[in-house]
Order: C-alpha cells, then sequence, then structure tokens
C-alpha cells in the first residue's frame, strides 16, 4: 500500500520560510517523480514543482526564485524549501508521485497516480 505524508506545514509571517517534508512508502521511491502541488479555498489545484527520478526539477514560474524542491532517496523522502513567503502562498500543499520519463509536462495533475493528504500552509501579512 502507497502512503505519502507531508509534514511541515503550519502559519508563518510573511516574509518567512518552511521546509516541507514528503515521506513515502510502499513503492520504489527512487523510481519515481515527486511532485508538490498547493491548493487554496475556492482555487483549482495548481502546480509548485516536480524532481524527476534522474533528479531533474520544473518549477511554476512563481516558485522559481522562492521555492527548492529536493529529494534524498536514501530516506524516501522530498522536501519543498519555501522562502520569503507570501500571504498568497496559503494553501494546502500536497506531494504526489508518478512513473514516466521527466519533463514540464509533469505540471498536470494527471501525470501522477499517488496523492498524499497536504499540509496546511498559513502565511500571515
Amino acid at each position: 500500500q502507497v502512503q505519502l505524508v507531508e509534514s511541515g506545514g503550519g502559519l508563518v509571517q510573511a516574509g518567512g520560510s518552511l521546509r516541507l517534508s514528503c515521506a513515502a512508502s510502499g513503492l520504489t521511491f527512487s523510481a519515481y517523480n515527486m511532485g508538490w502541488f498547493r491548493q487554496a479555498p475556492g482555487k483549482e489545484r495548481e502546480f509548485v514543482a516536480v524532481i524527476g527520478h534522474t533528479g531533474s526539477t520544473y518549477y511554476e514560474d512563481s516558485a522559481k526564485v522562492r521555492f527548492t524542491i529536493s529529494r534524498d532517496n536514501a530516506k524516501n523522502t522530498v522536501y519543498l524549501r519555501m522562502n520569503s513567503l507570501k500571504p498568497e502562498d496559503t494553501a494546502v500543499y500536497y506531494c504526489a508521485a508518478g512513473l514516466g520519463p521527466i519533463s514540464s509536462t509533469w505540471r498536470a495533475t494527471s501525470r501522477y497516480k499517488y496523492w498524499g493528504q497536504g499540509t496546511q500552509v498559513t502565511v500571515s501579512s
């Protein structure tokens, strides 16, 4: 049974930082592309970043400068470091896993087979 468990969310002031973690189990983690998405109230789930099984990364434009995705295959964990947080970053953040050649098409939710339950990030102004 595949499980993705996010952690590290919370309440932070604008300009602050958080590091989200997603611990995976029940799959061959090193073979999977791992993505981060977020969903704000009343909005669709949107792509934030993805890291391929090869280590290649893609980011949503607004995340390129402030966010960093990384992975530790020994710990079956993917991370999202978020700096200079803004109130508009407030959302539930989800990690997701899928198999296949990594490319910019992995911005689509449909590319991912497994999803975590999400972790809330709230940025106060």
